[in-house]
């Protein structure tokens, strides 16, 4: 999913006014349409009163379906027996393609952890392509730099074990 400057900015702007704790960062609201899955952003500490004051994310449904299918979701390991040799033996058995999955299937718990799925997947690709990105290579890292990466990628590690 290619994000315009305006939107990087956008998110740069929320994760530092969370002051880089990601967990912060909550889905006000969402809305599914026949295109495109819609999550609006706020921090968790700073409630904003209308979804206008949040942050407006648009994702297309093939994002979605990746993470959907990224994170297995819409499948379960299982046991499935081979229809000539009449083994038994261990796969992954899909529920149904990801976005029915998202829209008929899950449940309300299975589509917020879809949701935020989607959400971490952005922030961490975002925070992993731009820092290297927004650094001078030309200079040698500063202790600050070193320690702000540090902090970045512990924020990471902690958000993908929730």
């Amino acid at each position: 999913m290619k994000l315009s400057q305006k939107l990087k900015d956008q998110l740069w702007w929320l994760i530092i006014s969370v002051d880089y704790d990601y967990s912060r960062i909550s889905i006000a609201d969402h809305d599914l349409t026949d295109d495109m899955l819609t999550l609006w952003l706020e921090d968790k500490h700073d409630f904003k009163n209308s979804l206008d004051e949040c942050l407006q994310l648009d994702v297309p449904h093939k994002y979605l379906a990746k993470i959907i299918r990224a994170e297995n979701l819409n499948s379960y390991e299982g046991t499935k027996l081979h229809p000539t040799k009449k083994y038994v033996y261990k796969a992954r058995v899909q529920i149904n393609e990801a976005l029915t999955w998202y829209r008929d299937d899950a449940a309300a718990i299975e589509q917020q952890w879809a949701r935020e799925a989607v959400l971490r997947s952005i922030l961490t690709r975002l925070i992993e392509t731009e820092t290297v990105g927004a650094a001078d290579l030309t200079t040698a890292p500063t202790e600050q730099w070193a320690a702000d990466i540090d902090i970045i990628s512990n924020e990471i590690e902690a958000w993908n074990e929730q």
